[in-house]
């Protein structure tokens, strides 16, 4: 029996009229026409030249086609590799340079900005738009519907997933079959996922919690979700009439507070609102509570693992945790220095063990060697403890990972740019806490008096050169940085003296 997401999925399904994905035109899919679209689909990626084991690289923005593409490439015995719609031409040349994808799917009118470096990479070219239209889709449309399904075994690679490294460039974690089916059936369990849940889907679909959180708990529990192009407050708001469930980053519930709206009848209909992808406030789950009588669930994981451990569905939440281990995942804390594992309530390094953990990083064995142990636990590089009650807390990073908005933000690119720019000494990017992001990304830059600068030149030096979620929020000038006898810049230091920047 083969091991391939798509083929445990299709097995899974009970009811094909039932529906599984609704578009806010009022199109509805069913599971039925959700199998036929993704046999067309990948029948087309054949005839594009696609073959099992093959990357197809995407950038394009959230569409029900671009969900059709993620299951049709894993039908096809692909590689799924979604890129963040926000990266520039640079960026997108160094992920397909080192994926080197057979195919290249992007929005129709990025096709010149991006040509060079898919022609460079060895990528044949596809386009798919907003609304799902494109060569692509064409292609689609002209296939048959018929397509067997290509087997797989549970340690074939399914997805690439790019994450920052501790050298500044980004890694692409290797997500396999196994991987991504046991994450999702494992949640389908710890949260009480049914086919009779809604949910409400406004999270992007190029990162883990929107395609693999999301996406793959609600089609592998048989449930439907009504799938927005963005975040809509008034959207949202309209929706929890009819939706039982809602996924989403902190910011998500940081604005939906702001908004009067937000009370016990407007949230009566749902079951579960779940938060993750960066550190929810406690004082956001406690007014979330007050306002609302639902307590927000918190979990926690990363793209090398997907889930690690969630808040009880039954069972305390306890705001300032990302609760328990998942089942079949261990999580341990270790000493930083020496890996070996310390007594309960000591904080030391997360590391995770279990069938949610990824294979490796493409092309780079002594970096997966560093990071995934010979025993299968993998250095989440967070620092952590667990409590008498077996609660997870996070208390920091071992690493200088900035998380702002859910996404992912190594310093040494940002300040590699910086660097750069005429009139700047040198420069040091930190995350200080923001209400609205959980960490804002932060340059405190040190000039050299000429040119001479100003915050406004420093933002706008840097546009187009990174991605916007990259971009500073603020750029502080001061005389030096400081630093330790070894000459290391203490970024611990200036991020408790800006701790308050962006307080109202």
């Amino acid at each position: 029996m083969t091991a391939n997401l798509f083929d445990i999925l299709a097995r899974s399904i009970t009811d094909a009229g039932a529906t599984a994905i609704e578009t806010l035109a009022g199109e509805q899919i069913s599971y039925g026409d959700l199998v036929a679209r993704t046999g067309r689909m990948a029948n087309a990626l054949v005839a594009l030249g696609v073959s099992p084991g093959d990357r197809v690289a995407v950038q394009v923005e959230k569409s029900v086609e671009a969900i059709i593409l993620y299951l049709a490439t894993a039908r096809a015995g692909a590689v799924f590799l979604p890129l963040n719609t926000g990266y520039t031409a640079a960026e997108i040349a160094y992920f397909i340079g080192d994926a080197e994808p057979a195919l290249f799917v992007c929005d129709p009118a990025r096709v010149a900005d991006l040509a060079q470096a898919a022609e460079q990479a060895g990528a044949r070219m596809a386009t798919l738009d907003a609304s799902g239209l494109g060569s692509l889709t064409d292609a689609a449309e002209a296939a048959a519907e018929d397509f067997a399904t290509v087997p797989r075994a549970a340690d074939d690679l399914a997805a690439l997933l790019y994450t920052s490294g501790t050298t500044g460039r980004s890694k692409g974690a290797m997500l396999t079959h196994g991987n991504l089916v046991s994450n999702a059936l494992s949640l389908r369990t710890a949260w009480s996922y049914t086919a009779r849940d809604v949910l409400i889907h406004a999270l992007p679909i190029f990162h883990t919690h929107g395609l693999f959180v999301a996406t793959n708990v609600t089609l592998f529990s048989g449930a439907s979700m009504i799938f927005l192009p963005k975040f809509d407050i008034d959207r949202i708001f309209e929706l929890m009439s009819r939706a039982t469930v809602l996924m989403g980053v902190p910011t998500f519930y940081v604005r939906l507070l702001e908004d009067d709206m937000l009370n016990v009848e407007t949230t009566a209909q749902m079951r579960l609102f779940v938060s993750g992808s960066a550190p929810l406030l406690a004082e956001t789950h406690r007014e979330w509570r007050a306002r609302t009588g639902h307590a927000i669930l918190e979990r926690y994981g990363m793209t090398e693992t997907n889930m690690n451990t969630s808040n009880p569905y039954d069972g305390a939440r306890v705001a300032g945790t990302v609760g328990l281990p998942l089942p079949g995942t261990e999580v341990i804390v270790t000493d930083p220095e020496t890996g070996v594992e310390l007594p309960q309530g000591e904080i030391g390094m997360i590391e995770v063990r279990g069938a949610n953990v990824f294979k490796g990083y493409w092309r780079m064995p002594e970096k997966t060697a560093a990071e995934l142990r010979a025993n299968g636990f993998f250095i989440t590089g967070d620092l952590g403890r667990i409590d008498d009650k077996g609660y997870v807390h996070i208390v920091g990073r071992g690493k200088d990972l900035i998380i702002t908005g859910g996404y992912n933000v190594y310093p040494k690119e940002i300040e590699a740019e910086i660097d750069e720019i005429p009139g700047v000494l040198e420069s040091a990017v930190i995350g200080i806490p923001h209400k609205d992001f959980g960490e804002a990304v932060t340059a405190v830059v040190v000039p050299t008096g000429s040119p001479t600068l100003t915050e406004a030149a420093i933002v706008a030096a840097l546009e187009g050169r990174l991605a916007r979620f990259k971009q500073p929020k603020r750029v502080v000038f001061v005389p030096e940085l400081p630093r330790n006898t070894m000459g290391k810049v203490q970024k611990n230091l200036l991020r408790d003296h800006h701790a308050g920047l962006y307080q109202a």
